[in-house]
């Protein structure tokens, strides 16, 4: 299972990125991968193959290319509750310099590369994401609704805040079957509510899902968070999600 570092051409310069992809000379389904704060690192290469193993060309792009390659900060091989605040220190003013002008920019460039790869067949793509990736995938998906046939955000940071940029306004933008996997704390009850009470009005076909006992980051497993029956969960919801929606997944 190949993995590659692909540059991809930016409004901005060049975004570093990890593909992963089967290498059989045959072309796949498109999905975008989005990571969480911490970025791109082996147990994000290792759930980019996982997924590529299922017939897919998965794309993990480095958000912080503005400010140098993958890694931007150094990162232990376990992130402990004990090495978070220096490390949040760090990548709080990156992901907080990303704003939505600059997570829309990239995203045409992510998708532009992502469907014109050899190796990604015609058709739509998918877009998935951890954490703050979740909404950036949720972006990603009511920028591109006519690109974007299915979104899958798991222990997303907020999506229904105060902001006149919240996500959850977004919803009668999107056109994708969409899962959210959520850890018990991520959103409250009446958050969630208005998100699937703004999704039933917009005629998706969705899943707003609070997985048992799960902790907010439980699919990273280089974490003191990580669950792995959640985990599995995930790959549960995920699998099927894109097979529905991708030609050939």
């Amino acid at each position: 299972m190949p993995t590659v570092t692909v540059q991809i051409p930016t409004a901005d310069g060049h975004a570093d990125a990890v593909a992963a992809f089967p290498d059989n000379g045959e072309r796949h389904p498109g999905v975008l991968m989005y990571t969480d704060i911490f970025g791109v690192r082996p147990v994000l290469r290792e759930m980019a193959r996982e997924l590529a193993d299922h017939g897919y060309y998965v794309l993990v792009p480095n958000l912080y290319y503005r400010h140098g390659p993958a890694p931007v900060v150094e990162l232990p091989e376990h992130i402990s509750k004990e090495v978070r605040p220096a490390l949040f220190a760090q990548l709080l003013p990156l992901a907080q310099a990303h704003t939505t002008e600059c997570v829309l920019r990239d995203a045409d460039a992510y998708l532009e590369f992502l469907t014109t790869r050899p190796e990604v067949g015609a058709g739509p793509v998918a877009v998935v994401g951890y954490c703050m990736g979740a909404v950036l995938a949720m972006r990603t998906a009511a920028a591109h609704p006519g690109q974007v046939a299915a979104f899958a955000g798991f222990h997303p940071s907020p999506l229904v805040t105060d902001a006149p940029d919240s996500p959850h306004l977004l919803v009668p933008e999107l056109a994708a079957q969409i899962h959210l996997g959520l850890a018990e704390t991520d959103m409250s009850p009446e958050a969630i509510g208005e998100l699937n009470q703004a999704m039933d009005a917009a005629g998706l076909t969705y899943t707003t899902e609070v997985y048992p006992g799960a902790l907010h980051g439980f699919t990273m497993s280089d974490t003191d968070v990580f669950d792995p029956a959640a985990l599995r969960r995930h790959w549960d919801r995920l699998l099927p999600l894109l097979g529905r929606t991708l030609a050939g997944g």
